[in-house]
């Protein structure tokens, strides 16, 4: 089974993060990530990915029906390693490496561990899952179980007030905002960041928490009608640190504002007030919903609390 966060590699030593899981008519809804260069491997830009594959291996665009969006795509049959996040980081937790990434990941683990988290539930992802990590590199985390992320977040907290770990530096901020590339400011950025509690610092490295909870054989297919923007009131953010992230919302006839982008997981909160653009779409039976992050950068999409 491939789930949003795993990586997999191809014959032609091209290795795909997986946006979404269950596939697609056989074919791994994903995104390049690394690809062949200077005697190992090269971490590619969105643009740098889309061109590379437009150039070399065309047969990994894809447009998905189910999405109605163009996306890269691997057919399971050219899977040639299938990178795991759980498996990998129960080996990285029991490897004797003396490598200064690793020895961070154990210890914000073991700092997690005593504050009531389950490690077992949690795999690994980013440059550590397929092992190109370097120095600077960050530690990224995911869960797969909704209630054991809000006991990460409660333990985040906690670590950061014991001062186990820290919050990010103005510098941090800075960097994870120029990444994003969002339409918020930057002051917009950290407001609603700082209350997510899914990222922090330890021994001067950064650390960031994610959930995959995704919908169940959900194989509803979405046209696009346009690009829309409004405001309204969040009903039910429960599921708004899933993947997707979604937010029911008080809207005549649109039920969800659901998000593929990560910078919008949590955005949002029950009750709140908020600003919304992005792509409408409709279902087979007629249930609309908006899209923030129709593409990797989703240009003039957000999610912003207006209260």
């Amino acid at each position: 089974m491939y789930r949003a966060k795993d990586f997999i590699a191809t014959s032609q030593d091209l290795i795909f993060a997986v946006v979404a899981g269950g596939g697609e008519n056989g074919v791994i809804r994903c995104f390049l990530r690394y690809a062949p260069g200077d005697g190992g491997w090269r971490k590619l830009s969105s643009d740098q990915a889309n061109q590379y594959l437009a150039t070399h291996y065309p047969q990994y665009l894809f447009h998905s029906l189910r999405l109605d969006a163009d996306m890269h795509g691997v057919p399971e049959s050219a899977v040639v390693r299938h990178y795991q996040p759980q498996a990998v980081l129960q080996t990285l937790l029991h490897s004797r490496d003396d490598d200064p990434v690793l020895n961070d990941l154990r210890q914000l683990c073991e700092l997690l561990r005593r504050q009531g988290v389950d490690l077992s539930q949690l795999g690994v992802t980013g440059s550590l899952l397929p092992g190109f990590q370097h120095p600077g590199s960050d530690i990224d985390l995911v869960c797969y179980s909704r209630p054991l992320f809000q006991t990460l977040r409660r333990a985040v907290q906690t670590l950061t007030d014991s001062g186990q770990c820290r919050t990010l530096t103005a510098r941090d901020w800075l960097q994870a905002y120029s990444r994003r590339d969002c339409e918020l400011t930057l002051e917009e950025y950290i407001r609603h960041e700082q209350r997510k509690f899914n990222k922090g610092v330890i021994n001067g490295r950064k650390f960031d928490l994610s959930l995959v909870n995704e919908p169940a054989d959900d194989d509803r297919q979405f046209a696009k009608l346009g690009p829309i923007r409004i405001e309204t009131t969040v009903t039910n953010a429960s599921r708004g640190f899933d993947y997707p992230a979604e937010y029911g919302i008080d809207a005549a006839d649109i039920a969800s504002v659901v998000s593929f982008t990560a910078t919008y997981a949590g955005q949002a909160q029950t009750g709140e007030r908020i600003e919304v653009s992005g792509q409408l779409e409709v279902d087979e039976q007629g249930q609309k919903r908006i899209v923030v992050g129709s593409s990797r950068e989703a240009p003039g999409e957000y999610i912003r609390s207006v209260n």
